[in-house]
């Protein structure tokens, strides 16, 4: 494909991530004004928030922290570093950790697979802090494990200081940050995402229901967690799914845990109505040829480091204009992912977003007849252009 056909195609299909910002009020409502001290509401795809109040906010989770308790534990199954049949003698330390339990019993060995199930439907503190000290060795060890993915996953308002979300002037979070957090859980483990959607547990003799209400009131969520304490008051993460499109809802600091469904509903029901996603690209597909100077060939492929995902207010896909532009004279040695171009996209004439193209492929220094020879087709380029 050239850069011109690809520019023409473009243009139609606008495949690039988009602030619903760059609307105009008028093409839509206004989101709804959630009775929570903050909220998120995010694509799960394309990663683009589409309400938010106090996003940014640092507040206690509560429980909202057993989301990365568990995301650490099945990122160390998946390495191989735990299995889920691994059995863990639960420590005195754990059996007494108060708040909401799984009940498991001192000296007793369960298995990671069923402690991961009472931290995320049960939300144990006992099971939390059970699965931290046999991943880490420590609460201590595990919460500075905790803050390492924290970094790595570019959650910049939070900050953990145990695994279960336990009062602590130092543990707190955000819901743009917690947002970001099941959206890796959502992308990166759907075998173990689906826990999330399970609606009760039974341990030790005990059934415990999902405080997810939503789980029951709406067929279209399957997630994730909830959470309570006096001081955050009632927390809720949640995702859904409909014609293809998941969302991410995240509600800090309700009054109740029915106002928590409440609100979080009205999140879902608003981003469902007026909002639609798209994936027009994989990343790596290959989406123009640009010419190479000096090099074992002249053409390298040219395309994109991320799937080219929009999330934008339904019906504004034909009002956008795209243009893509390579790089001058690009000379080899090039590497491959070395940025050699960019795509444009314009809401009348106002650049709403950009992104890179990369190489998709290396190309490596031609032999010097090769280089000689472009030197002084450079030379005469450079005369006329």
């Amino acid at each position: 494909m050239n850069i011109t056909t690809f520019a023409k195609r473009l243009c139609l299909l606008v495949p690039l991530l988009l602030s619903p910002a760059a609307f105009a009020a008028e093409m839509m409502p206004s989101p709804p004004q959630l009775a929570a001290k903050a909220y998120v509401l995010m694509d799960a795809s394309s990663g683009n928030v589409l309400v938010e109040n106090n996003g940014d906010q640092r507040l206690p989770p509560a429980s909202l922290t057993k989301l990365m308790t568990a995301y650490i534990a099945t990122l160390e199954i998946r390495r191989g570093q735990i299995g889920e049949n691994d059995p863990v003698t639960v420590s005195e330390n754990a059996w007494r950790t108060g708040g909401s339990r799984m009940f498991i019993k001192v000296g007793s060995q369960v298995t990671v697979s069923d402690l991961l199930h009472g931290i995320i439907i049960q939300s144990g503190n006992d099971a939390s802090v059970a699965l931290a000290e046999h991943i880490a060795g420590s609460e201590d060890a595990f919460a500075d494990l905790m803050n390492k993915t924290v970094a790595d996953l570019g959650m910049t308002n939070t900050h953990f200081m145990n695994p279960t979300g336990l009062p602590n002037p130092e543990h707190y979070s955000s819901a743009h940050d917690m947002a970001v957090l099941a959206r890796a859980i959502i992308h990166e483990d759907p075998a173990h995402y689906a826990i999330y959607s399970q609606k009760e547990f039974f341990w030790n003799g005990i059934k415990q229901p999902n405080r997810n209400l939503l789980l029951w009131r709406d067929k279209t969520v399957d997630g994730l967690k909830t959470g309570h304490t006096d001081e955050a008051g009632y927390c809720m993460v949640s995702s859904a799914v409909r014609d293809g499109m998941r969302l991410i809802a995240v509600v800090f600091g309700t009054n109740s845990e029915v106002a928590r469904a409440a609100e979080t509903q009205k999140l879902l029901t608003y981003g469902f109505r007026f909002f639609e996603t798209q994936t027009f690209y994989q990343k790596g597909a290959e989406l123009a040829q640009a010419p190479v100077w000096k090099g074992t060939t002249n053409q390298v492929k040219a395309g994109l480091a991320q799937d080219l995902t929009m999330t934008l207010p339904k019906g504004q896909l034909k009002k956008l204009a795209a243009s893509m532009t390579m790089n001058p004279q690009l000379i080899a040695p090039i590497a491959k992912g070395d940025v050699i171009g960019k795509v444009e996209v314009k809401l009348d004439d106002k650049v709403v977003h950009s992104a890179d193209l990369i190489a998709l492929d290396a190309v490596d220094e031609g032999g010097i007849l090769r280089r000689m020879w472009d030197s002084i087709r450079l030379f005469f380029y450079g005369l006329f252009n």
